[in-house]
């Protein structure tokens, strides 16, 4: 299934829950695509579920991905969830607040064939309490 909206097609999303709402360090979900459409560019995000119990504005991730040549890349990337001025940045209901936030600057040309993502969160606490979920989404961006 496809969905429009005005300026994207959704094409990939997955998450993975975590038991008790606590982000393990040796949890690491992983996820898999396909990319057939070369000819478009593409957003990637990080998608994350949390409470309002969560005591962070922002979290760090270790997100790896593997191109369909198999060539492997690592980034840490600082991803705030809310600021002093509006609260929490995702959209909420009650005490739970989704985030899809952008990781990739400008939208990126992927090759076709399967890319893996792998996830981790590379926060000081163990475990990382308030997180519901995390994963990836993938969207073709268009003109």
């Amino acid at each position: 299934m496809v969905l429009f909206s005005c300026n994207t097609i959704d094409i990939f999303e997955k998450f993975e829950s975590f038991p008790k709402n606590e982000w393990h360090v040796s949890k690491q979900p992983s996820f898999s695509f396909e990319v057939k459409d070369t000819t478009a560019p593409y957003h990637i995000y990080f998608v994350i579920r949390h409470t309002d119990a969560y005591k962070y504005n922002n979290i760090w991730v270790n997100i790896t991905t593997q191109s369909p040549a198999g060539v492997k890349q690592t980034q840490l990337v600082n991803l705030k969830l809310a600021d002093n001025a509006n609260g929490w940045l995702g959209a909420g209901m009650d005490d739970i607040f989704d985030s899809r936030i952008k990781i990739t600057k400008a939208p990126v040309a992927l090759k076709a064939g399967v890319y893996s993502f792998t996830i981790a969160q590379a926060m000081r606490d163990e475990p990382l309490a308030a997180v519901l979920s995390a994963g990836i989404r993938v969207e073709k961006a268009l003109p």
